[in-house]
């Protein structure tokens, strides 16, 4: 009887609990896919997305114009990826991103911000902790976190007689006041034209050279346990990722790229050049684009890689998803344009995840043309991968891609949000790691120079819990007091 009793209480406890159980996970997969493209608007709005449902939120949470106000000049724009500090004290408190200002002069006019998502005082939340031109930093695009808790940023730009293509680490990140973040040259990662940065679970960091014939990279450090940046890029191998038999271009008129594939050594297993197979720059520096293409390497060249993002499956195998921006089979935009890959870490085996014909969820039929230059990728509390499009506002979207069986090839994608800021996009989409129903994304570049960070809130839907429920519990209460007034008699 006694069994009984407490079997009969924790299956009601659970039944009543089961609809907060449920809010637990992320409600960002809960909208209506969306169709048609939205009125670009300049200047443009603190509240610049169209939203696919009306549990969803935005708010801006910082922006240029007020920076510049509180002190002249201080910030050059172009809000590029964002990261978080996703490890450490205060874990999830602070977003990090670089500004994505080309310059050839000097001082160059690039640096890194942090926001302080604890701080309520709109005018005090954002710091710059790298000031615009440190170390002639331009292009900063790529945004992410490392395992040992800095702070890595890189640079887009590129040029075989410049200092460009660099990789940074802020060792300081959460604590640096005001233009006094320790920004860090890593030069044991070749140089090229950076965006997309990801590590995977045997801390392998990947990367790309974002050029139409760019290659995919892995950094294997011969301390993946490191416990600060020093000792992970003291030394370790580059390599550059080769589908098939390799040297491949990819370029605008040519199928995907897949099939199994391996990784051939661009450097020695220190970091330094490889006799007769590394090209090395002026500084002393490994060419990562020139290498790539050596006879004896034979990179796949994809169009314009860009982002990169890594995926926990339940196996406990990983997919790192790349998005080839420029990508196409036929030369035409009018009909889509772009791709996004999976590559199994396991298997090794490339993918292609979405392009212009995956189903739209919203009509039934290939996406086409409303499918256009996938750049930025994001993934959110439950696995879910998002597409940003790297388009005008007015015909800019974020898409959501469904793969539901896990095999690195999306059924559908289906319109998430709409940018409606002229002259802007979308950039560094990042879904916070400790509350899955809140996420980040910049406005960048827009045509009125206001730059924004916006937070989005998914605010789970009302679960009613049928009235049965309700007179069950009522009843388990009153036996349960019942048996607490025979235990005190």
């Amino acid at each position: 009887m006694k069994a009984f009793k407490l079997t009969l209480i924790a299956a009601t406890v659970a039944s009543l609990a089961s609809p907060l159980a449920a809010q637990a996970a992320t409600e960002f997969d809960n909208f209506a896919p969306q169709v048609g493209d939205t009125t670009p608007l300049n200047p443009g709005s603190a509240t610049p997305y169209r939203l696919p449902s009306p549990n969803f939120s935005q708010v801006t949470i910082a922006d240029r114009a007020t920076q510049n106000t509180l002190v002249p000049g201080s910030n050059s724009g172009n809000w590029d990826m964002i990261a978080a500090n996703e490890t450490g004290a205060d874990a999830g408190r602070y977003l990090f991103m670089p500004w994505e200002i080309f310059s050839t002069s000097v001082p160059t006019k690039a640096g890194v911000q942090r926001i302080d998502l604890w701080d309520n005082n709109y005018n005090t939340r954002t710091t710059t902790i790298v000031a615009a031109g440190t170390q002639n930093f331009s292009s900063g695009d790529a945004s992410r976190w490392t395992p040992w808790g800095g702070y890595l940023t890189a640079e887009e730009s590129w040029g075989a007689n410049s200092s460009a293509g660099r990789l940074f680490e802020v060792t300081n990140p959460t604590t640096a006041a005001a233009n006094a973040g320790n920004f860090v040259q890593r030069s044991v990662i070749p140089r090229v034209s950076h965006e997309g940065l990801a590590f995977d679970k045997s801390n392998n960091l990947y990367f790309v050279d974002e050029l139409n014939g760019g290659s995919i990279y892995k950094y294997t450090s011969a301390n993946p346990l490191a416990t600060n940046g020093n000792d992970f890029f003291s030394a370790g191998q580059t390599f550059a990722l080769k589908v098939q038999a390799g040297g491949q271009f990819e370029g605008n008129n040519a199928a995907a790229i897949t099939g199994l594939s391996t990784w051939e050594a661009i450097t020695d297993v220190n970091g330094g050049a490889l006799a007769g197979i590394s090209a090395l720059l002026g500084d002393g520096t490994i060419d990562g684009r020139v290498t790539a293409d050596h006879a004896d390497v034979k990179g796949t060249g994809f169009n314009r890689p860009e982002d990169l993002e890594i995926q926990n499956l339940a196996d406990g195998n990983q997919f790192l998803y790349f998005t080839t921006t420029d990508s196409d089979n036929d030369g035409n935009t009018a009909n889509g344009r772009g791709r996004v890959y999976s590559y199994n870490v396991g298997s090794s085996e490339v993918k292609l995840f979405a392009d212009s014909n995956t189903i739209d969820a919203a009509t039934g039929l290939a996406a086409g043309s409303a499918f256009k230059n996938p750049d930025n990728l994001a993934i959110d509390d439950e696995g879910n991968i998002y597409i940003v499009e790297d388009q005008d506002g007015g015909v800019e979207d974020v898409w959501f891609a469904l793969d539901a069986n896990r095999d690195g090839v999306a059924e559908s994608v289906s319109k998430w949000i709409s940018l409606t800021t002229a002259g802007a996009e979308s950039t560094g989409l990042y879904f916070d790691k400790f509350n899955p129903n809140k996420a980040y994304i910049n406005v960048q570049h827009p045509a009125d120079g206001i730059d924004r960070t916006i937070a989005l809130t998914a605010t789970p839907a009302a679960v009613p819990v049928p009235g049965a429920v309700w007179l069950f519990g009522s009843a388990l209460m009153g036996f349960l007091g019942f048996s607490r007034r025979n235990k005190k008699a």
